[in-house]
């Protein structure tokens, strides 16, 4: 009798799903109106503020006296304190020149900006994480992990040393993996095994998507595919929208061997005749081992056809320093060029 009815009111339940819609995306161009009004208004704020101690006519203390005022009139409003209202003058200094970065700004809240500003050492970091934070849409817990994971510096250390492999890097495969991925979420022990990786790794799916990019679907894990009288398993299979084509990743404990390349290339063959789509690109491979040897790995790729990649993955977050001085390196010797 309950399914009858649920059957029934289906249709209209539906219905009721469109209504709701409607309202979500109305609430959300509200927020973002009301978003892009309170950003203008810290922008001029941070103008007004900066003109007037940069003419001399306000000296230091004049900003405590103006946050004063403001709880005053205003006891209700909150952001106003003497240490935001610096941070705004700081934010107007920082993006008014800029024409590229300050429209920018505007589509992320001020949490967001507050964080990029305080964490980011360079123009190239703040465009990073701005344009990554818009097109992921991050909430401010997921810019902080991604920011305190060191996700600038690894993209750009990823892509030097990806660019660096033979040509079998097509449609934009380098912009989307990276050399080193940090796994510190699945909180695994010093020793594990790859079932434990491989079921850790869904089981945190979410940050996965986070770490790996949102574009990535989740189509199986241990995918079976047959070949001749055989069956055998692919660790995790993905398939990437903005790529499209799938992602076949073998999970590895140990220091990266030569002979994986020969595995992951027999599952792509296999993908690529009995699973691609014919609109799809060739199939991508990931070997996500725990550590590499990079001319192992130059001497592996070297004669290889398909399109493979070789990714770290570590427990634990890599200091910010050491990656910084990496990147460091990796500046200087573009100089030096």
């Amino acid at each position: 009798m309950y399914m009858l009815e649920k059957k029934r009111n289906s249709p209209l339940n539906n219905q009721f799903v469109e209504v709701l819609l409607l309202i979500q995306k109305s609430r959300n161009s509200a927020l973002k109106t009301v978003n892009t009004e309170l950003i203008g208004l810290y922008w001029k704020i941070g103008e007004y503020i900066s003109s007037k101690i940069k003419t001399a006519e306000w000296g230091e203390g004049t900003v405590d006296k103006l946050a004063e005022y403001i709880q005053r009139k205003y006891p209700e409003l909150k952001g106003y304190s003497n240490k935001n209202l610096w941070r705004m003058k700081q934010f107007y200094e920082i993006y008014n020149k800029d024409i590229k970065l300050s429209p920018l700004v505007r589509q992320l809240s001020w949490t967001h900006n507050l964080f990029i500003l305080s964490k980011t050492k360079s123009k190239q970091e703040r465009e990073f994480y701005l344009r990554l934070s818009i097109q992921e849409q991050y909430s401010k817990r997921e810019l902080e992990r991604q920011i305190n994971s060191g996700y600038f510096e690894r993209t750009v250390l990823s892509r030097e040393k990806l660019s660096a492999l033979p040509g079998q890097l097509k449609y934009g495969i380098s912009k989307v993996f990276r050399d080193t991925y940090i796994l510190d979420f699945l909180n695994l022990p010093k020793s594990h095994s790859e079932t434990d990786l491989r079921n850790a790794l869904v089981n945190s799916f979410k940050s996965f998507v986070l770490e790996f990019g949102r574009d990535f679907a989740f189509v199986g894990e241990e995918y079976k595919i047959s070949v001749g009288k055989n069956d055998y398993f692919i660790d995790l299979l993905f398939y990437h929208r903005e790529l499209q084509c799938l992602v076949a990743f073998e999970l590895k404990i140990n220091d990266f061997k030569p002979e994986y390349i020969g595995q992951i290339n027999f599952y792509l063959e296999a993908l690529d005749r009995t699973v691609k789509k014919k609109h799809e690109n060739p199939s991508v491979g990931v070997i996500l081992c725990k550590s590499k040897d990079t001319e192992v790995v130059e001497y592996a790729l070297s004669r290889n056809a398909s399109p493979t990649l070789i990714s770290e993955y570590k427990t634990k977050l890599i200091p910010k320093r050491v990656l910084r001085e990496k990147l460091r390196e990796l500046f200087f010797r573009e100089e030096e060029k």
